[in-house]
């Protein structure tokens, strides 16, 4: 009896000697990771402590109050600000900037730890994070988020092209974080993807948005001017394929200007393609199209074929934006904003100033990325795409008293109708903002993309001057 007795004894010894090194281990090994998990409820303690997203006048984007998360953009900017969720975790700028944001544990967080084995516990002491100031611009997102239709799926990017300060991304369809608890279950079963950033992930054929990208290679290489011309018959047959326009439209004889005005596919195939495989490669990598664009979120890279498999006819379906090419919003607002810069690409950027305990601000200053095209092209570009606002396919863009430079865009793909992009940017001769706009499905970007970068231009521009 003595012995079953003894047995059970060290058995018991056994189980809490077990237990008390696993309580060590999760205690000392495992505590910071498991402080970062999603669910753990030290993260709604550590809500109260959070520091703060402002946009660049110091407007706050994200804030606590008490052990709340508030975003006082809503839905507006609710992809790219993302949220900070005791029980989802964090996404967005929220994810991206969390070692910036997050509250720090004291000196005693350690001895804390081993106190708890004993049943010593105390309170964290913690310090507040720290602040981010963006170069978002709230009042510019609540422009954005009044003009793109609330039934459309699609995005819509403003930027300043003389820093690559990125000012709002605005997505559709988007959800309000403030109430992301309540509407969780319901927006995770949703087919359309709110949680989705389009501009930043999407992935779309660029249409003709990206004669932008043919016509500035072809003008700035040398191997057309302003005076060429061109014929459309309606078709342009090439390795066994017959490529037209939209409608199969016929533009007859038109200049250089007429052609990109009117946005022939089929001047634009033959451009590409007297231009050849090696020089339209070249502007792609001065473009920095297919590059990672580094930016404080992750953001998709462009889909672009390797070279070597590259064909006439696929080079010539490139030309006017479609074939393998499949781009982000914030791709083409960054073509847009080289040429409205004088041919100078500056790198995007979302973050202005980091403030830290205990060190002084960093500010972030604008850094030059890349010149894809001489300040020559870019003002021979410029005025081609004054004229397709002025006469061509994209004058519902139009405004009376400002003119607006731009480039219109019907990306075919075969799953639906065709994604609408328009491209612009205003005051043409002295630009302070770019805008890209794509919507899913929508059909003509002169008729559907246009006019809502016309309304974004017309209530944004006021605030500058």
């Amino acid at each position: 009896m003595k012995s079953r007795i003894r047995t059970i004894a060290y058995a018991f010894v056994l189980v809490f000697i077990v237990l008390a090194a696993q309580e060590a281990r999760v205690q000392l090994v495992q505590r910071s990771d498991i402080l970062e998990r999603p669910g753990d409820p030290r993260r709604a303690q550590s809500l109260r402590l959070r520091g703060e997203l402002l946009d660049a006048a110091g407007r706050p984007l994200a804030q606590s109050v008490g052990a709340r998360r508030v975003y006082d953009a809503g839905a507006a900017l609710a992809q790219i600000v993302g949220y900070s969720s005791p029980i989802y975790g964090e996404s967005g700028l929220e994810a991206a900037l969390d070692p910036i944001l997050a509250p720090r544990a004291g000196e005693e967080d350690s001895a804390t730890s081993l106190a708890s084995l004993i049943g010593r516990t105390q309170a964290l002491p913690h310090a507040k994070g720290g602040q981010v100031v963006l170069t978002l611009r709230r009042d510019v997102a609540m422009i954005v988020d009044q003009a793109l239709p609330q039934s459309i799926r699609g995005a819509a990017i403003v930027m300043d092209p003389r820093t690559g300060a990125v000012l709002a991304l605005v997505n559709r369809p988007t959800f309000d974080p403030n109430t992301l608890t309540a509407d969780w279950n319901q927006l995770h079963a949703r087919s359309d993807a709110p949680f989705l950033d389009r501009s930043l992930d999407g992935l779309y054929p660029p249409g003709s948005t990206f004669k932008m990208v043919t016509a500035s290679a072809a003008l700035d290489s040398g191997t057309f001017t302003l005076d060429d011309r061109f014929d459309d018959p309606g078709h342009f047959d090439i390795g066994g394929f017959s490529l037209h326009n939209a409608e199969h439209e016929v533009t007859g004889n038109q200049s250089f200007m007429g052609a990109f005005a009117l946005s022939s596919n089929v001047d634009f195939a033959q451009i590409g393609v007297k231009m050849g495989l090696d020089t339209f490669y070249e502007y792609l990598h001065r473009y920095r199209i297919g590059e990672d664009v580094a930016l404080a979120v992750p953001v998709s890279r462009d889909e672009v074929p390797p070279q070597a498999t590259v064909s006439d006819s696929e080079l010539a379906q490139m030309a006017f934006g479609q074939g393998s090419l499949a781009v982000t919003p914030l791709r083409m607002a960054l073509v847009g904003a080289a040429i409205a810069n004088g041919g100078v690409l500056m790198h995007p950027t979302l973050v202005k100033e980091i403030r830290a305990a205990g060190v002084a601000p960093i500010r972030i200053m604008p850094v030059e990325w890349a010149r894809p095209i001489s300040a020559e092209s870019a003002d021979a570009m410029r005025d081609l795409m004054i004229a397709v606002v002025k006469y061509g396919t994209g004058t519902a863009a139009k405004l009376p008293d400002v003119t607006v430079a731009g480039k219109t865009g019907t990306a075919t793909h075969p799953n639906g109708l065709p994604d609408a992009w328009f491209v612009c940017f205003a005051p043409a001769q002295a630009p302070r903002l770019v805008v890209a706009v794509v919507v899913e499905d929508a059909g003509y970007g002169g008729v559907v993309a246009a006019p809502i970068a016309r309304t974004i231009l017309a209530n944004v521009l006021p605030l500058y001057r």
